[in-house]
């Protein structure tokens, strides 16, 4: 049985013999050329219900060609695969109208189940003529997990859905929402970042939508926003109509929200609130630690040499020992940690190749020793001073189980002196007092505000 005609372009010839031979057991016809000027010449004529191209061939590049393709044949998907597997080819695809985008090497059964679909879909997709082509994204790496995150975020940037980036620290959560924004329908418009501190305050928060009006509101670690901010921002959701699903550009401005934390967890909890989970989670993108794509390490090392290149300064390479340690590295700090211990090393070593000898004196650095104790100094960590706090308490009560306001009792006696402690020991630096207590900075500043906790410095 015809299912239909697959034109497919490529100048691999494995590979143009082998889709040909996949598509025919399928039962669809199949020609197949190694040149574009080819392909043009039987889709502008009408031949051919799919087209799968390949990028680069020796004539053109299919990024070129789309464009005036799809102009001509406005109804015919076009199935773009390549070996350059970056996000921004994967951009690209989807901006020239791609009806799918694959990475090489691909799936071939996947690839196949793509042509079905196409065939069954035959309605015409959005021509668009912008090409970003040349322009380089701080978003980098080529492993199956991160070509699958392109080919999401390459979609997203069409849309108009709300979307909530979930990952570690340091895995790069806010770089994906500024691609979503600068590649997407409201680039050129305000991308505004909001965290917990900017929202305190309904005045300051309207204030910030009305900033981002047309363009991007990011809300920046929802899941360390204490609960007054999460009902202001379920308040200006709701002003703002934001529904599940956003009609497309209907909202005065997108809203893109990221968080390192658990969201889950923390509505069974009680600590976050689930309605504020339902409006934010309608296209959820989760990025990867970077233990987790080892195989991009290089890509990535590479990355940071040629910044530093355009920097002024000169460019090195690394021996293969050293870029071994760095893959076997856990990097609890993540994308963000390798670029830091990158510029580390050529702020400290002038030499051309990175050895591995090197690499260990910076993986391996002691950890400072801490400053001394001033007299009167308690140990200070939330477990030690909760347990103190909790055995006291119950002592107090004959050992009987505390009534039910026992949560407001230990916000209101534990919370309050916890912080002061932590300042106290800390000498006022709230960023190793947030680091203590384990709790997001502007977290910890909102709190001393509405605790009325006076911070004294020194």
């Amino acid at each position: 049985m015809n299912h239909g005609t697959v034109i497919v372009a490529d100048d691999d010839a494995s590979i143009r013999t082998v889709l040909n031979h996949a598509l025919m057991r399928a039962g669809f016809l199949v020609r197949t050329t190694g040149n574009a000027a080819t392909l043009w010449r039987w889709a502008s004529a009408g031949e051919g219900d799919i087209v799968i191209t390949d990028v680069v061939m020796p004539d053109e590049n299919a990024f070129d060609l789309l464009p005036k393709l799809k102009k001509q044949r406005p109804d015919l998907p076009v199935i773009v695969m390549s070996a350059q597997n970056t996000l921004m080819t994967a951009i690209n695809a989807t901006e020239c109208g791609a009806f799918e985008y694959f990475p090489k090497p691909f799936d071939l059964n996947e690839m196949v189940n793509t042509v079905r679909r196409a065939m069954q879909a035959r309605k015409p997709q959005r021509p668009d003529g912008r090409s970003a082509a040349g322009t380089e994204l701080p978003i980098v790496g080529r492993s199956a997990v991160m070509q699958e995150i392109y080919r999401v975020i390459a979609r997203l940037t069409q849309s108009d859905l709300t979307v909530l980036i979930s990952g570690e620290s340091g895995t790069g959560k806010e770089l994906v929402a500024r691609v979503l924004h600068d590649f997407g329908t409201r680039t050129g418009r305000p991308f505004v970042v909001a965290g917990a501190t900017a929202l305190e305050a309904d005045s300051p928060a309207r204030e910030l939508v009305r900033q981002a009006e047309g363009g991007t509101l990011f809300l920046d670690e929802i899941g360390d926003w204490p609960s007054d901010v999460q009902t202001r921002m379920v308040r200006l959701l709701q002003d703002l109509d934001v529904r599940l699903p956003a009609a497309p550009g209907k909202n005065p401005v997108r809203i893109i929200a990221s968080t390192h934390r658990d969201l889950r967890k923390l509505i069974e909890l009680g600590s976050f609130r689930e309605d504020l989970f339902f409006r934010l989670n309608v296209v959820p993108v989760r990025m990867p630690p970077l233990r987790e794509r080892p195989e991009d390490v290089a890509e990535l090392v590479q990355h940071f040499f040629l910044e530093a290149e355009r920097q002024g300064q000169p460019l090195r390479s690394i021996d293969p020992e050293a870029l071994e340690m760095l893959r076997r590295h856990a990097w609890a700090g993540n994308v963000r940690e390798l670029e830091n211990l990158i510029q580390r090393l050529l702020a400290i070593h002038a030499e051309p190749v990175i050895t591995s000898q090197m690499v260990a004196g910076v993986l391996h650095e002691p950890k400072p020793a801490a400053p001394p104790k001033r007299p009167g100094d308690a140990d200070i960590t939330l477990a030690g001073f909760v347990e103190t706090y909790l055995s006291e308490h119950f002592a107090k009560l004959g050992g009987q189980f505390p009534d039910p306001g026992l949560h407001d009792r230990v916000i209101r006696e534990v919370e309050r002196p916890l912080i002061v402690k932590c300042l106290s020991v800390t000498r006022g630096n709230q960023i190793k007092a947030a680091e203590i207590l384990g709790v997001n900075r502007n977290t910890l500043r909102a709190k001393i505000r509405s605790l009325d906790i006076q911070v004294q410095r020194g």
